[in-house]
């Protein structure tokens, strides 16, 4: 609220200027990262509020916006509600996670005929405040799910350039892993190297809900079972089931099921092997170690993933 006063214009009027509007926090996608490492240590995000208004109708300046950069697949939820207040997919997308507050209106604004001398101002509003909680979700073409120790990863470090942990014990991976396999004619894609699921890793058991999310993110999914399993169809029956009692709509993604470590079996028990196993999925046996059946899987995938 101000009044111009000056030494030959003794009753000038309303002149206060406009406040400025306060700074918003946003998230901007950033193709060139992968981790949200950089904002493990940073509680509080402010954004700065916005100038004061003046006299003269001198308006105050916006309030600088701070733009936190994060990987594509980042996912904020509430932290009280759990509810997802956005994700940000693409490279330069900027989403709004808190809106700054708007400037007042200074008593300019309210002249009139009737009402020459407005000796008041609008307040600003305060801005947006929150406690959110960001999560990455890995986004690949093709997700690997597969119980511990199935070949996930030694099927992966066979077909790309990744150097994920392989050995003989369950829970060998511990974080997920990515891997770019080159086709043919210069062509790519991404396949993730998720670790292994459990018997009740829906409700949380084993590494369960920790890397379940990732599933979600993946174009299709390449069930892997290996062959020295007592019961092929069961084990990925309990697969399916673990993904459907986690969300069922990951079941309408496309699946295919590769039977690892075919290099054990002879060709009669390829045969009774390929007999046994449910129909309503594509099939294929393979071995990493030899590989045997590699390249037909990956013909397979590429097809599927450009239908």
């Amino acid at each position: 609220m101000h009044l111009r006063r000056e030494k030959y214009v003794p009753k000038g009027g309303p002149d206060g200027g406009d406040g400025g509007d306060g700074g918003s926090v946003i998230l901007k996608g950033d193709a060139q990262m992968w981790t949200l490492l950089h904002l493990k240590f940073r509680k509080h995000i402010s954004a700065a509020d916005g100038g004061h208004g003046q006299g003269a109708l001198c308006h105050g300046a916006k309030g600088d916006d701070v733009i936190l950069e994060v990987p594509l697949g980042t996912v904020a939820r509430n932290a009280e509600t759990d509810e997802k207040v956005c994700e940000v997919m693409n490279d330069g997308e900027e989403v709004i996670l808190c809106k700054g507050g708007r400037g007042g209106l200074g008593n300019n604004n309210f002249k009139s005929a009737t009402m020459q001398t407005p000796r008041f101002a609008q307040e600003g509003e305060h801005g947006e405040e929150g406690w959110f909680i960001l999560e990455l979700k890995l986004m690949a073409d093709v997700g690997l799910v597969g119980f511990p120790n199935a070949g996930k990863s030694t099927f992966l470090s066979v077909i790309s350039a990744a150097k994920p942990k392989i050995a003989d014990y369950a829970f060998t991976t511990l974080e997920p892993s990515l891997g770019i396999v080159r086709y043919h004619e210069n062509k790519s894609f991404v396949v993730a190297d998720i670790p292994g699921i459990i018997e009740g890793a829906h409700e949380g058991k084993g590494l369960g809900l920790q890397f379940l999310k990732h599933i979600e993110r993946n174009s299709m999914l390449l069930f892997m079972v290996p062959a020295d399993a007592d019961d092929i169809v069961k084990e990925y029956n309990i697969l399916v089931g673990e993904l459907r009692e986690y969300n069922p709509e990951l079941l309408d993604k496309k699946r295919v099921l590769a039977v690892t470590k075919s290099d054990m079996l002879d060709d009669e028990l390829k045969k009774a092997v390929m007999e046994h196993l449910p129909g309503a999925i594509q099939t294929v046996l393979i071995s990493s170690i030899t590989g045997y059946g590699v390249q037909d899987l990956l013909d397979i995938l590429w097809k599927d993933l450009h239908e």
